[in-house]
């Protein structure tokens, strides 16, 4: 795949339409070589900019890159929840990974619990990808996709980001790293629960109310940071209406990415800004204007695309 290619490919994505099937498949066997060289958890350097949830809101997510600047120029960890709910998800997931291809070092993508074929069954981006290609194969090669991604990253050995949160089956960072990743995200164990567990002003662990992963408290998360030598935990998962959330004496936060959650949440967006002495600056921002989020036509043309 050359750069030509690719940077074309950016570009037309850039402007919410879609690219060839058999340019998809392509871009998806690039980026699963890319990421399979990858750990499970990624290590990376500040400054950086870490984003939460974006859920197929397509015209929020470039929203975000006029507040936090454009890829390559803004180092950015985007924690997972790329699909599902969202109108866009598809052009949404294509264009953080043509980005991902064309500048591996500048952008890294952690899986959240809707990276899993699934939870993608039911929340849309299945439906999304056979509304708009008449066929399964682009939800296949986004799926394979998802089995590549890293579980977590550590950012210059002092903050841990992660989808969700802990799990009671883990006490060091390196245990992530024995886990096997490249599958479909499991109903239990480490792995769900890196994807699916939540923090609580509460202590010790309990079961989740979402059906998957665990509750955990404060005591938890200090334990686990002073284990690992770790200052922040930094999370998505969760809507937080002011776009996002410090916890536990500004040892734990959430950062939620899609402004106006699902067309009418009403919340703001957030990113966290980490400078090289990771210095934190938090930045909001509102959803796109109205006009320019109007959900995709019911049966678009397909001709393009055979």
């Amino acid at each position: 795949m050359s750069t030509a290619d690719l940077d074309r490919q950016i570009d037309q994505l850039k402007r919410c339409e879609y690219i060839k099937e058999s340019e998809v498949k392509a871009l998806c066997l690039k980026a699963r070589e890319i990421l399979s060289e990858e750990s499970n958890v990624q290590m990376i350097s500040a400054p950086v900019t870490v984003c939460g949830d974006i859920h197929g809101q397509f015209h929020d997510l470039c929203e975000l890159f006029m507040v936090g600047g454009e890829c390559p120029l803004t180092n950015y960890l985007f924690m997972g929840d790329f699909v599902d709910r969202g109108y866009h998800s598809v052009e949404t997931f294509l264009l953080l990974l043509a980005l991902k291809v064309r500048y591996p070092d500048r952008i890294t993508l952690i899986r959240g619990n809707h990276e899993s074929r699934q939870i993608t069954q039911v929340y849309g981006f299945y439906d999304e990808c056979l509304r708009k290609y008449g066929s399964v194969n682009v939800w296949r090669y986004c799926t394979e996709v998802f089995d590549y991604m890293a579980l977590a990253s550590v950012i210059e050995n002092r903050i841990f980001c992660v989808h969700g949160g802990l799990s009671p089956k883990l006490s060091t960072i390196d245990e992530i790293r024995n886990i096997d990743r490249k599958q479909e995200v499991p109903h239990e164990g480490i792995m769900c629960d890196l994807l699916w567990s939540d923090p609580e002003e509460t202590s010790g662990w309990s079961l989740s109310p979402r059906g998957a992963g665990y509750v955990f408290g404060k005591d938890i998360v200090a334990k686990w940071n002073n284990e690992n030598n770790i200052e922040l935990i930094a999370r998505a998962h969760q809507l937080v209406m002011e776009g996002y959330k410090t916890m536990f004496n500004d040892t734990l936060v959430t950062v939620w990415s899609a402004p106006n959650y699902c067309y009418r949440c009403g919340n703001v967006a957030a990113i966290l800004e980490l400078d090289e002495n990771l210095n934190r600056s938090y930045k909001t921002f509102e959803a796109a204007p109205a006009d320019a989020r109007e959900p995709p036509p019911k049966n678009p043309v397909m001709e393009y695309f055979l």
